[in-house]
């Protein structure tokens, strides 16, 4: 369904992407996890051209193209298969949560207003927050802020979703709240490729684990393959670190 290959970046003398491979089928749960600075944020904004890769090749469905030279009708092409969850909600601070979600809708894809507005309420239904469709994105919490982020990236009826760490920003008290809503839609069959530090989301959703670091993909796998039995030490120093499992010994 999506394949990237030998993807690089760099910002200047910088090397952030290494020849970083992917492969996605449709309904996978692909998490992508590895320490800050490791290239997984860069990685996703390339595969949605939100980024120019300085080399590597894109297969979406019928798209087959350069990531570093890509047409803008072809760019168009692979957005409108997408959808895209931000860090920090990217939501119109002048709009109400349903207009968010009605934004792309409109002036996108260019569907009538008032269908428009019946796909962003069943939207906001879906993500618990249809009570605060008139709410302002400053009326409401970072949880529900980020809810109404994911009502919008899956308004359009995406055939990938993208996350770019979609807890991050959010106070701890708030992180559950939005991976409900990110484990249901996995259970609707969603495909999905999720950047997330959020370990036990990793290890009771994913169906692809990839783990990377500098710049390169050091080992994927299921989740029972990485968490239970990683083959490299490097993702076994990082497990180590980042797992708060209580080892009681008897």
């Amino acid at each position: 369904m999506l394949k990237a290959t030998n993807v690089h970046k760099a910002f200047g003398k910088h090397e952030i992407l290494k020849g970083v491979d992917l492969e996605v089928k449709k309904g996978d749960v692909v998490v992508i996890l590895g320490p800050s600075g490791s290239g997984k944020t860069t990685f996703l904004r390339c595969l949605d051209f939100m980024e120019t890769a300085d080399q590597g090749t894109l297969e979406f469905d019928t798209i087959k193209t350069s990531l570093a030279r890509a047409h803008k009708k072809t760019i168009l092409e692979a957005r409108r298969k997408t959808g895209f969850v931000f860090q920090n909600f990217n939501l119109f601070n002048n709009k109400t949560a349903l207009e968010n979600v009605m934004e792309g809708l409109v002036t996108a894809r260019k569907i009538p207003k008032e269908q428009a507005k019946e796909i962003a309420e069943r939207m906001l239904k879906k993500v618990g927050l249809l009570d605060r469709k008139d709410f302002y994105p400053s009326q409401l919490s970072g949880g529900q802020q980020q809810r109404v982020g994911i009502a919008r990236a899956i308004a359009p009826n995406p055939d990938v979703v993208f996350f770019d760490e979609p807890t991050s920003a959010l106070d701890p008290e708030l992180v559950g709240e939005v991976l409900s809503v990110i484990k249901e839609l996995a259970k609707e069959g969603m495909t999905m490729i999720v950047v997330t530090h959020e370990m036990s989301f990793a290890e009771e959703v994913a169906s692809q684990v990839v783990f990377m670091d500098g710049g390169v993909v050091v080992e994927k796998g299921s989740a029972k393959e990485i968490f239970n039995n990683p083959k490299e030490e490097r993702t076994r120093q990082f497990l180590q670190r980042t797992l708060k499992r209580v080892e009681y010994v008897i």
